[in-house]
């Protein structure tokens, strides 16, 4: 087990989000059942609408045979409620079920990068297992620039179950980087 995979060092990750940490943690430890915790990521991820703030924690957990995404946030109650709600789910995939892990990297000065640097400013993770696809169409057209006919729609249909982004200006260098680490961590479980 490498430094920062405990069931106590995920507590603290979830304490500095500071939200709603007893539920957020409680959704992962049912999740997690007697099962080894290997990596993880937290990302607090808030919104703003108008007058009123909305906040997203995504936890993304390693087993040695799963993934866990558990995700939390808070929607105001609805009337004659008052307040605001919170909604926490998990979604358990196995490794095998994975077909695809994708890290992405942004680096400004890409000439004076050196392996191994902190110089990553941000940072995606693109997690595939076939749950959720998006069918991205536009109108189709010709290379006749004086074509006026009908060509119907082109598109694609893209997987689009999972895509978490950090970047050192938002979430600081430190998460960035683990965030990279636990995409690498991820790709080497899901490739087994």
């Amino acid at each position: 087990m490498r430094l920062g995979s405990t069931r106590k060092d995920l507590r603290v990750e979830i304490d500095a989000c500071g939200y709603f940490p007893e539920l957020v943690e409680d959704a992962m430890v049912i999740a997690l059942a007697e099962e080894e915790l290997l990596d993880f990521v937290v990302h607090h991820e808030p919104t703003f609408n108008h007058d009123e703030i909305h906040r997203h924690v995504t936890v993304l957990a390693l087993t040695p045979t799963r993934l866990i995404v558990g995700h939390t946030d808070d929607q105001p109650a609805e009337p004659p409620l008052t307040g605001t709600y919170a909604a926490s789910s998990t979604e358990s995939v196995a490794l095998g079920k994975i077909n695809t892990v994708v890290l992405t990297r942004v680096v400004n000065q890409p000439e004076a990068y050196r392996t191994g640097s902190r110089d990553v400013n941000e940072t995606w993770l693109s997690v595939g297992w076939g749950a959720v696809r998006r069918l991205d169409l536009e109108q189709a057209t010709c290379s006749d620039p004086q074509c006026e006919a009908d060509h119907g729609y082109t598109g694609a249909l893209v997987g689009d179950d999972l895509t978490v982004r950090m970047s050192a200006a938002a979430d600081g260098s430190d998460r960035v980087a683990r965030l990279v680490r636990f995409s690498s961590s991820l790709q080497r479980a899901a490739a087994v």
